[in-house]
């Protein structure tokens, strides 16, 4: 732990020092100012208001853009092929077993004596290790950068990649995720929780069932107050702990995955603070807390509601059966309960001050030199009560981290063709397109460009945000907290999570919060 924390000192101290700016991730190149004109760093991505008008159609204007900025097509090709390679991710998984296979058999035909291998570490498979890099989603858009970068210097220079990624890329959001999954993760929060949904679990004698009902329910909505990160830290680590280790079917489990993704993208629109596809919208077009309550928020509790009862009324004879075996004993935990998992009541003052911790993230959450140093006098305080933590685990939040920040980078690149495919829909298929455009984007991307849109009506702006809100469960991509779930979640699939079995398992909720966002 104190390595760990002169590790974060140093890191805190290079931000300090750093021009990283304030504010959510924001897809487009950050600008400097220059006089009252916003000039960016790079010498891409090129400025949306600098294209120009070509022709009246769509294609026409993309064409044109491709024309004036043949980087354009490389950097949208290459983030297609990292969507791509998420889809592949199950297929190098079982590739890295297959390669660790034949390595362990190949050892053990060798017979090498332990002395051989110093501190009785075995030899690695390099082919096992490579796919299993492959294999990790939180991973795939940081190895494409690699590409990217080489796109970038080949039409650009090498200083101007460096730029863009210096200076015009804004990584508070990666950052902001990065703080506030540890703290929400550790013990006091985490059993917090566990006792607020432990009431409505209550209900149903604490079953399996009672227990995926109340996560699924409380925790979206807890979103709107904590951030929908924390909330889906909190609702992954709980089901992980109270109803994956049953072990249901891959049929359940896929929709309990994609009802997660789902009502944490829409929960969190009771606030104006706690989606980032709000965020990047609230503060320009005015929309405030009681607004977002008033348009947006009961349509959201509402959606949840019937999503989990519809997904409730077709899984209830597994529900029933698991919770049958759970009372006979028939399915024991995946492991036994460890150290981290002991019962021992938390002082209240500690809760106390793990919760002030968490506000202060959220509240300075534009801010990353104060959410970074706030998180170091976290990680002072747990080792100074490490009697009542466990360890500060960050695998985790920094693979989610990587992740949020490789879509930062390819997202910013990716305006050229949005903007125009937004601005060409009506208002009646502009939720639909959004909706879409989601599922291949972050929604704060989607819900950013349409922000720097003039004159566009409220109904399109209704339509934008509800769209992109309900899409945000249908790909581990289409929401920032989704690498969170996915990455607490991945162990209870075999292989890892399959991207078709998410989007199959996030339709129909998706297609029920829609209903309920635009009819309503």
């Amino acid at each position: 732990m104190p390595r760990f924390l002169a590790i974060s000192i140093t890191i805190f101290l290079t931000l300090a020092s750093s021009n990283v700016a304030p504010g959510g991730v924001t897809p487009a190149a950050a600008p400097a100012e220059v006089g009252a004109v916003a000039v960016p760093h790079a010498a891409f991505p090129r400025p949306l208001d600098a294209y120009g008008v070509a022709g009246d159609g769509l294609l026409d204007k993309l064409r044109a853009r491709v024309a004036a900025e043949p980087f354009n097509l490389a950097a949208t090709g290459i983030f297609l092929l990292a969507i791509v390679h998420t889809f592949a991710c199950g297929w190098f998984t079982r590739l890295a077993h297959r390669y660790e296979h034949l390595h362990q058999e190949e050892l053990q035909s060798r017979a090498m004596p332990d002395e051989e291998w110093p501190d009785g570490v075995a030899e690695v498979s390099f082919r096992g290790t490579l796919f299993h890099l492959l294999g990790e989603v939180e991973v795939v858009f940081g190895l494409w950068i690699i590409v990217l970068a080489a796109a970038a210097s080949h039409y650009y220079s090498w200083v101007d990649f460096k730029l863009y990624i210096g200076s015009d890329c804004r990584f508070a959001e990666p950052l902001f995720v990065v703080v506030i999954m540890a703290i929400a993760a550790s013990r006091p929060v985490l059993r917090c929780a566990e006792r607020v949904m432990a009431l409505a679990a209550a209900l149903g004698r604490g079953s399996p069932a009672a227990w995926w009902l109340s996560v699924l329910t409380v925790a979206p909505v807890l979103g709107s107050f904590i951030t929908e990160p924390a909330a889906m830290t909190l609702g992954a680590l709980l089901l992980a702990k109270r109803f994956f280790p049953h072990r249901p079917s891959a049929k359940l489990a896929y929709a309990t995955l994609g009802l997660l993704f789902v009502n944490i993208s829409v929960g969190g629109t009771l606030t104006s603070f706690a989606a980032p596809p709000v965020l990047m919208v609230a503060a320009k077009w005015g929309w405030d807390t009681p607004f977002m309550l008033l348009h947006f928020g009961w349509k959201a509790v509402l959606g949840i509601g019937l999503a989990n009862g519809c997904y409730y009324l077709i899984f209830r004879g597994e529900l029933g059966r698991l919770a049958a075996a759970a009372r006979a004993g028939g399915e024991a935990p995946v492991a036994p309960p460890s150290w981290d998992e002991r019962e021992t009541p938390i002082p209240g003052w500690i809760l106390g001050v793990h919760l002030a911790f968490l506000a202060w993230t959220v509240y300075s959450a534009h801010y990353p030199v104060l959410f970074i140093g706030g998180f170091l006098f976290f990680l002072a305080f747990v080792m100074a009560t490490q009697h009542h933590q466990n360890n500060v685990v960050m695998r985790g939040p920094l693979l989610v981290g990587f992740f949020l920040a490789g879509l930062v980078v390819h997202g910013g690149c990716q305006g050229w063709w949005i903007e125009p495919v937004l601005l060409s829909l009506h208002d009646q298929t502009l939720m639909l397109g959004a909706t879409l455009l989601t599922a291949f984007n972050d929604n704060a991307a989607i819900t950013y460009l349409a922000a720097q849109v003039a004159g566009i009506s409220a109904t399109a702006k209704y339509a934008v945000v509800a769209g992109a809100v309900a899409g945000g469960g249908l790909t581990v991509i289409a929401n920032a907290p989704n690498p969170a779930g996915y990455s607490l979640l991945a162990r209870f699939f075999h292989f890892g999570i399959s991207p078709l079995g998410l989007a199959l398992g996030a339709l129909p909720p998706t297609l029920i919060v829609y209903g309920c966002l635009m009819w309503l």
